[in-house]
């Protein structure tokens, strides 16, 4: 008999002080997520340096920052992934977003531009859900407010520089139907709604739209995308962030049930907000994110105002006792976005002793993220809405395996 893998998570709640769903993200007393613990409860793996280094051997090239520095950290069946393509067999990508917001923040960025990695890296296909009508459900958007969003979302995503021969695009009100929709009432059927509540924490106060959500998320199986693969059955792999994790847990869990393969997952912890590490970064506070849409001047102004210091209160207690870097923002960021190894070390030896200043290490993380963000306008500002029409079309995919 198949092993279960679906675990009540809200009886837990309490017990562990921290709270991490698709909706809401909380630590103990304010503090940090605490990912060790995360693992243990939701019974994923460790991502290991074994199988970072095996992804350099079978792509031949350098592993992703975001793998090398423990960004994606958590993982379920990315060995059997591994193993399959090393096999020669075939898998594809699969990742999505909930436009809820007319902008990403640099947090949303995140899963796409390592999605782009993987999908460069191992050459295979990719397909993307919007989910607008989560959204509409989640934060009383309208439908057509909810499809504006999803369009605007997707061109963010393709300026991420994804292989249009490679990638499909969709939103769940305009794509929902046929095959796809037989995959989800396949996956109803295996999920009771006692067992959704358990996952999920829903309510009786909870419109029953929220309860028959989930299986419109992780009817992911290569069959419900007849177009691009015809009735085969092949693996996928999800890069997503860890909150996530209880859709696809539930999923793994029914889809040997109805014949398929379990998807694989490759997770990432959360991008913290400037005012600290306490969580995910939140698109209802601006001042807690840099967003894609933000001037050098902006990004300036919330990196020296707003981004957490572990820098001392003066200077000479400064350079006497150095900065502290487990809650330093800006160190933190340069951690996910600043590429050369060398230099980041350098900096965590300067400004760990003491020797670099607060000022100095801000002024470094402007330049960064500002060259990030005016790279992403300028890739943003080329996508047309014919672009996202082509994306977004339904059709093979002639090149997805090349």
């Amino acid at each position: 008999m198949e092993k279960t893998e679906l675990k009540d998570d809200k009886s837990k709640e309490v017990e562990e002080e921290q709270v991490v769903s698709p909706w809401e993200v909380s630590a103990k007393d304010g503090g940090k997520i605490d990912y060790d613990k995360l693992i243990d409860k939701f019974g994923c793996q460790r991502l290991d340096e074994s199988l970072i280094q095996r992804v350099q051997r079978l792509t031949n090239r350098a592993p992703h920052v975001f793998l090398r520095r423990g960004v994606f950290f958590a993982h379920r069946d990315f060995n059997d992934i591994l193993d399959s393509y090393e096999k020669g067999e075939k898998f594809y990508l699969y990742t999505g977003r909930g436009p809820s917001s007319e902008a990403l923040h640099l947090g949303h960025l995140i899963p796409f531009m390592f999605t782009k990695y993987l999908q460069d890296a191992f050459k295979v296909p990719l397909v993307i859900q919007l989910t607008d009508d989560e959204k509409c459900m989640w934060k009383n958007l309208s439908v057509e407010e909810s499809q504006r969003l999803a369009r605007e979302n997707a061109k963010d995503i393709i300026a991420c520089g994804f292989d249009i021969s490679k990638t499909f695009i969709f939103s769940d009100f305009d794509y929902v139907g046929g095959a796809f929709y037989k995959n989800m009432v396949r996956v109803a059927k295996c999920v009771t709604y006692n067992k959704v509540v358990g996952i999920f924490g829903f309510t009786g106060e909870d419109h029953i739209g929220k309860v028959s959500f989930p299986p419109v998320q992780v009817a992911y199986s290569s069959i419900s995308f007849t177009h691009i693969f015809g009735n085969e059955n092949i693996r996928c792999l999800i890069p997503c962030a860890i909150d996530q994790d209880p859709y696809f847990r539930m999923t793994r869990d029914v889809a040997p049930r109805i014949g398929y393969h379990k998807p694989a997952l490759i997770e990432s912890s959360f991008f913290p907000a400037l005012q600290g590490e306490n969580g995910k970064m939140s698109a209802s506070d601006p001042n807690s994110a840099i967003y894609v849409t933000d001037s050098a001047k902006e990004i300036k102004n919330k990196i020296n105002r707003y981004a957490f210091s572990g820098g001392r209160d003066s200077i000479e207690l400064h350079r006497k006792y150095g900065a502290n870097l487990e809650v330093d923002i800006p160190f933190k960021y340069l951690g996910f976005f600043l590429d050369d190894d060398a230099e980041l070390e350098h900096i965590r030896e300067e400004y760990g002793s003491g020797r670099m200043l607060t000022g100095e290490i801000k002024k470094r993380l402007v330049e960064v993220l500002t060259d990030l963000v005016e790279r992403h306008q300028r890739a943003r500002a080329a996508v047309t809405d014919e672009m996202v029409d082509a994306f977004m079309a339904v059709r093979p995919l002639p090149n997805m395996f090349n």
